[in-house]
């Protein structure tokens, strides 16, 4: 006589559980490469190099925020309602620049709302793997709707003005872009990856400044919760009532392993564990273990993985 309205969920699929993998990935020289990961598989579904791209356009249909690459430290300086043609230079971009926020929250990307202003940001390219700056661009952002941006660049004297048009590629959370080669595939499609291992742009306080460091970013499908314990061997789902899963892209972030100016040399602390579900619905727990090579070469973590 009686229904129930609640949608029946889905059960994830068999998985074979085992004594876990050990798993080791480089970044290479100067940490030039991002690596997208599939937890679940244990592979990188792609490589590519920071400099490869500047901009990423949220692909939604009613998307319309555009992130920077913060594994370069790039940084945004909105100017305001000026003629993109004015010429200027970076004098004040220092005091006025902001960053993404780390944590991946979209309200707190350094372009911002756009859409109801007609504002003009210079672009500050950040860094690549040597230390060498990168340059800077000038952009004004036209319009958006659900398959497509359109916006200005031109150069820091006004000169080279074009006007862009960018396709959403629905197939993935955003959009990525360079400003010398156009859209490019550099993030996996929705579902395909889970974490990347790169650098990216922390936030320090007191002073307020912008630094890069390197660890492990989520993808928006992914959930973090972060057990804080020597006992590896026992952590479980059950972990997660005390200690909540977060979406924030920096869940895992850079913290697992401190800087030692005595020994010139980075220290892995194993009693950071974390227990991810993944794009799939799958469950994993995690801990790093060096972050060195074989050979003694830095930005090659490597970490022990459970499935639960």
């Amino acid at each position: 006589m009686l229904s129930g309205c609640l949608k029946e969920e889905l059960p994830v699929p068999a998985y074979a559980r085992g004594e876990g993998r050990t798993l080791d990935f480089c970044l290479g020289t100067g940490y030039q490469d991002q690596l997208w990961m599939d937890l679940s598989a244990g592979t990188i579904v792609n490589t590519n190099p920071k400099t490869a791209w500047d901009l990423a356009f949220e692909s939604a249909p009613q998307g319309w925020h555009v992130l920077l690459n913060g594994s370069r430290m790039m940084t945004a300086w909105n100017m305001g309602p000026i003629s993109i043609e004015t010429a200027c230079d970076t004098s004040g971009l220092y005091a006025g620049r902001t960053i993404d926020a780390p944590s991946g929250v979209l309200d707190s990307t350094a372009i911002g709302d756009w859409r109801n202003a007609d504002d003009v940001y210079t672009i500050d390219l950040g860094y690549g793997p040597e230390g060498e700056w990168l340059g800077a661009k000038k952009m004004s952002l036209v319009s958006v709707d659900p398959t497509r941006y359109v916006f200005r660049v031109a150069e820091l004297d006004g000169t080279n003005l074009h006007e862009v048009e960018v396709l959403k590629d629905p197939t993935r959370s955003c959009t990525s872009y360079s400003f010398s080669q156009g859209v490019l595939p550099i993030e996996p499609p929705i579902g395909a990856w889970d974490l990347v291992l790169t650098q990216f742009t922390h936030e320090f306080y007191d002073p307020w400044l912008p630094y890069i460091v390197t660890g492990v970013l989520s993808a928006r499908s992914t959930r973090v919760a972060e057990v804080h314990t020597s006992d590896f061997a026992n952590v479980s789902l059950t972990d997660t009532v005390a200690h909540p899963f977060s979406d924030r892209r920096d869940a895992i972030g850079y913290d697992w392993k401190t800087y030692s100016f005595v020994t010139s040399s980075y220290n892995v602390d194993p009693n950071f564990v974390y227990i991810v579900h993944d794009a799939e619905g799958y469950f994993h727990k995690l801990r790093f273990l060096d972050f060195y090579g074989s050979l003694g070469q830095t930005g090659c973590p490597r970490f022990e993985v459970v499935a639960l």
